[in-house]
């Protein structure tokens, strides 16, 4: 089961959460679910940490 770091999301489906994005953030990973990542797309593409979205 995943769980999205920005909204809480969870998903049990491996296939659903393809198109999930991951960043790397002070040395820990981060996962987010597909609409947290449409909604912060531009935040994540400037490297803004996901604290500043």
């Amino acid at each position: 089961m995943r769980t999205c770091d920005f909204c809480g999301r969870q998903e049990d489906d491996d296939a659903a959460t393809l198109s999930w994005s991951t960043a790397v953030e002070r040395g820990r990973t981060r996962v987010f679910c597909d609409t947290c990542s449409r909604e912060h797309l531009r935040a994540m593409e400037g490297k803004l940490d996901s604290e500043w979205w």
